[in-house]
This record gives structure tokens, sequence and C-alpha cells, in this order.
């Protein structure tokens, strides 16, 4: 395929991811306050008793609960963009590697919600509990949902696209970019990229919740060796083998014109 054509076909794919996370936004957004209260719970429980979060623009509770709504609807939509995304790499592999499309959209889809969900239960409510910790007599917590919203969804999206490590090493081996050997020579050096990344993306400073990103980003790092292994990409067989001491047709006619 030209360059056109290939930007063409990923307008085409775009084009579908977007039609299917609005019609996911109409539908989340009618369950609004549901979502409302299960986005607010890990901050809800650290709070101390009869404490509440403010909004202080008038539109700003209306454009939260569409955010909360859009981020749902990535979440619920995100099987079908990765089936886009495969239809779009796939023409770049060979025959026998586009059976792992099923496989692909499956563990994909199962390690970003993992990754989510690790974050919501294990790794926020630490985070939240140490922040309201200084929290005394005199001095109370008045917190803003719309920054609470903001660093909850960057904090469960970072953690949903590092979970998909094993899916990003799947794809760069079968592109020979990487394999399993140097991937296991250059351990060290990821674990102290892994630590990094936690420290950073964490919203708390404390080492508990730093730890707890770092050490399922390490198994996982652990993981992507092993699918680095079992994907490493194989070359097609020739159609034609040629049999040695055979001289081809051409070579007939030079030598007998």
């Amino acid at each position: 395929m030209s360059l056109v054509s290939h930007l063409e076909e990923l307008k085409t794919r775009l084009i579908r991811i977007l039609i299917a996370v609005g019609l996911g936004f109409v539908v989340c957004y009618l369950f609004k306050d549901w979502s409302f209260r299960i986005i607010t719970k890990p901050l809800v429980d650290a709070m101390p008793a009869h404490s509440s979060m403010i909004f202080t623009g008038l539109p700003e509770a209306f454009f939260i609960h569409m955010e909360i709504a859009f981020f749902a609807s990535l979440l619920l939509t995100a099987p079908y963009t990765l089936f886009e995304i495969w239809r779009f790499v796939s023409p770049g592999l060979y025959k026998d590697e586009k059976r792992y499309v099923l496989p692909f959209i499956f563990f994909s889809s199962i390690l970003f919600g993992g990754g989510v969900l690790f974050g919501y239960f294990i790794a926020l409510p630490p985070a939240f509990a140490f922040f309201v910790s200084f929290s005394t007599d005199f001095l109370k917590p008045m917190i803003s949902f719309k920054e609470y919203l903001g660093l909850t969804l960057k904090f469960l999206l970072a953690f949903g696209l590092s979970f998909e490590m094993p899916v990003f090493i799947f794809f760069l081996a079968k592109l020979g970019i990487v394999n399993a050997k140097m991937l296991a020579k250059q351990r060290r050096y990821a674990i102290l990229v892994i630590f990094i990344a936690a420290a950073i993306l964490t919203p708390s400073p404390d080492a508990v919740s730093q730890l707890l990103m770092a050490l399922p980003l390490m198994l996982l790092y652990e993981v992507s060796i092993f699918v680095a292994r079992f994907a490493r990409r194989k070359q097609p067989a020739p159609e034609e083998t040629e049999v040695p001491g055979e001289e081809l047709p051409e070579e007939k006619e030079e030598k007998n014109p």
C-alpha cells in the first residue's frame, strides 16, 4: 500500500473508533449518578466523617459528569478500539501471525482492565488515606472534585496503559526490535526505569504507594521476557528452492543462443 492508502486506512479506523466511543458516551451518561458514586468511593472512604467535596464554578458539575461518562466510554469500548488497531497493523504481519487477533483483543482488554482495577482497589485507597491523614480539628479538607477527578483518571489510565507492557513487547518482538535475550540482559536498567516511573505516576510520595505500582510492573516485565521469547518472528519459507547443479531456463538460453 502507498503512503496515501495507509493514511486513508488510518482515517477510516479512527472514525470508527470515535463513533464507537461517542455511542458509549451516550450510554454511560445515562448512568452518570452510579458512575459518580463509583469514582468517588476511594476518597469518600478515606475522608473524615461529615466531609464533602465542592465545585467552584456553575458549569463545573455538568462537565465533571461528562468527563466521567467519557472515561467510562473509553473503558467500555476498549475491546473494539483494540480490534480496529489490530486491523490496521495486521496487513504488515505474516498470514500465520494474523491468528493472534482474538488473543490480542482478549489479553489487551484483560490487562488494561486489570491495571485500572488494581489502581482503583489497591493503589488509590492508601494514597488518599496518606493525604487525608494531615487533616486536624483546625485543618479541614475541602477538596475540589474537579481536581480529584483529574488526578484519579490520570492515575487509573497510567495503571491501565502500564499493564499493557506484555502486549507492547509482543509487537516489538514481532517487528524484531527487541528479543528475550536483550530484555533479560537489560533487566537491572528496566527495574530502575520502573521505579522512576512509579515515583512520577503515583499521586502519593510515600514508598508504599510507589511499591504498589512498581512491583506489578516488575512482574509484568518478567512476563514480557517470556512473551518476547514466544513471539520471536519467523521468516517465511521460500516458495521455490533452487536445486544445486540445476541450471535455470534463462541460463540455458544464454549458453545456447
